[in-house]
């Protein structure tokens, strides 16, 4: 009787890793200290926002896994993807999956949004920050606030997706994604 041992593959490197577990907890403290702690809101909306900048530019330049390329399919493809995970016959991908290769580009957007309404509104209510003086007035002010909200909340309900599709795609393939993320080694061929 023999042992079958899947080899793994080294498949999100230390700069996604890294990049990932940090914009996490960025976004957890900009969201979790909204109005009672504005100065921690603020560094941690401009660390959300030195991470997205890089994870862009990493995107096309970073390692195979890393690059948008590699990841980023057409809607068709993603919706295909995802009847089949219904169906629980979705084929198992090493790097993202077409439903989490959309949900990279949702997050990023809706936290981009976030960070720039951020920075907008900083400097509309407090005259501070980078886009001080670009937007003036109350009407501005509770415009930006509104968007603001509206995709910071955005964010927190595509985490909730996120997550869930993680414990989704852990379980049907039989693997531990979140280690995945801490290590970056994956199974390299489907079980």
């Amino acid at each position: 009787m023999s042992i079958e041992t899947s080899r793994e593959t080294r498949v999100w490197d230390p700069a996604v890793r890294i990049f990932h577990w940090t914009l996490a907890g960025g976004f957890a403290v900009a969201y979790l200290t909204e109005d009672e702690l504005q100065p921690v809101h603020v560094y941690a909306g401009y660390v959300v926002g030195a991470l997205i900048a890089f994870r862009l530019l990493w995107g096309f330049v970073g390692p195979r896994r890393a690059r948008f390329s590699d990841f980023v399919r057409a809607p068709a493809s993603v919706v295909a993807y995802l009847k089949d995970a219904v169906r629980l016959r979705a084929p198992r991908y090493v790097g993202h999956n077409p439903a989490g290769g959309a949900m990279v580009v949702a997050l990023l957007i809706s936290l981009a949004v976030t960070v720039v309404t951020g920075m907008a509104l900083y400097g509309t209510t407090d005259f501070a920050g980078p886009l001080a003086g670009l937007f003036r007035g109350e009407a501005a002010a509770d415009m930006l606030k509104e968007v603001h909200e509206f995709a910071a909340n955005l964010c927190l309900v595509l985490v909730g997706l996120h997550l869930a599709g993680v414990l989704f795609a852990s379980l049907e393939h039989g693997e531990n994604l979140v280690k995945a993320m801490i290590t970056g080694r994956k199974r390299e061929n489907p079980a």
